[in-house]
């Protein structure tokens, strides 16, 4: 290749990569220039994507568990250009070891598609949420989708400004980040669009304060910005008509206790509500009684049928009443096994479960076994 047409382009660079172009003449011009190489990937004889051998041994240099970054990943290994010794120069900088690194991409291969560019304008966006640097690496070390599912930093920088907008705090906004971080790669239109349906709730349940209810309500479910408002305006009913709740009683259940039931299906919540019913109804209680139930303890909707019956089945097998378990519906929280443990070990130490406040049958393990010794003396 003549000197005049040479072009050197450095290779580890991929989605949105900027590569440097040297043009080689009487002076030396640089230049810079973006393109995007999606699809470009190692071809075998029969034009089949091949393994990048020289990404192999990069990755298995660096500590990364190639069997799982294959199951999660593959098309990822057939890239021509990545950009791996970047994001493990730029995560070192910010404070992750080299094994978290390898953690990192092992469970998120397509990271290493990110360019230094976009990895540090993100890091910046996080930063306006997040307060140290330190945190964002104990995030991506639990979750690194997290932080590299989207390279989007336009849409997550105008999420980010919305929601505080909106009146949300720091504090939610990191909440947010860290369990639902989808949110934040929604589009902003459809944020906007489930932000104005729960003011528009709010104020047709007479609260005139509908910043307040939305930062409720998203504090108590930060699930429920990456739901569809018709999903969650057909389940605001279904408890309005089930418990013929009035405006004041509805807005305390979904801002607080009840804010969760908002995601599930409608199909799920009715057939879970109706198995409940009865259930209970099977058992000699009356339509407020197992309002009251369920009121008083919103996560027993999320019980799958045989869930729920079999812990039921179990407390009234061991002549446990069934006011009992309305009184105390926290002992449901207990699993199958703990529960029968527990049971056996009360009975052997003399105890009438009949007349036995049941909530010990759900307390912490380290309280729990303190009772027992002081019953067995």
């Amino acid at each position: 290749m003549a000197a005049g047409n040479l072009w050197c382009m450095r290779s580890n660079f991929l989605f949105g990569s900027r590569c440097w172009m040297t043009r080689f003449s009487s002076e030396t011009v640089f230049k810079s220039v973006s393109f995007r190489l999606f699809g470009v990937k190692y071809r075998n004889a029969d034009n089949e994507p091949s393994e990048n051998e020289e990404l192999l041994n990069n990755l298995l240099t660096m500590g990364v568990d190639i069997v799982m970054a294959r199951k999660r990943q593959p098309g990822v290994f057939n890239r021509m250009i990545t950009n791996e010794q970047d994001l493990k120069m730029f995560l070192l900088s910010k404070g992750a070891s080299k094994e978290v690194i390898a953690s990192i991409i092992s469970r998120y291969p397509r990271a290493i598609t990110r360019t230094p560019e976009s990895l540090s304008k993100r890091w910046d966006l996080w930063r306006e949420i997040v307060t140290s640097d330190l945190e964002i690496v104990n995030i991506l070390e639990r979750s690194p989708e997290s932080f590299f599912r989207s390279s989007n930093n336009l849409n997550l920088e105008n999420n980010i400004k919305f929601l505080y907008s909106v009146g949300l705090p720091r504090k939610c906004l990191c909440r947010l980040l860290t369990s639902a971080p989808r949110t934040f790669s929604n589009s902003l239109d459809l944020n906007k669009q489930m932000v104005e349906f729960l003011q528009a709730v709010c104020l047709s349940l007479g609260h005139n304060d509908p910043t307040d209810f939305v930062r409720k309500i998203i504090f108590k479910n930060p699930f429920i910005l990456i739901q569809s408002t018709k999903r969650v305006k057909a389940n605001i009913e279904f408890l309005q008509s089930s418990f013929s709740l009035n405006s004041e009683e509805l807005l305390g259940l979904i801002c607080g206790p009840g804010a969760e039931i908002l995601d599930l299906s409608n199909d799920y919540l009715r057939r879970n509500y109706t198995n409940v019913k009865e259930k209970l109804f099977s058992l000699g209680c009356i339509e407020e009684e197992v309002q009251k139930f369920v009121l008083s303890y919103p996560d027993v909707i999320f019980f799958a049928e045989k869930k729920f019956n079999d812990k039921i089945d179990c407390l009234i097998e061991e002549n446990i009443s069934i006011s009992q378990i309305i009184e105390n519906p926290r002992v449901l929280d207990s699993s199958l096994s703990t529960l029968k443990s527990r049971i056996k070990e009360l009975v052997n130490a003399g105890c009438n479960l009949s007349t036995l406040n049941i909530s010990i049958l759900s307390w912490s393990k380290k309280r729990y076994e303190a009772k027992l010794t002081k019953l067995s003396k």
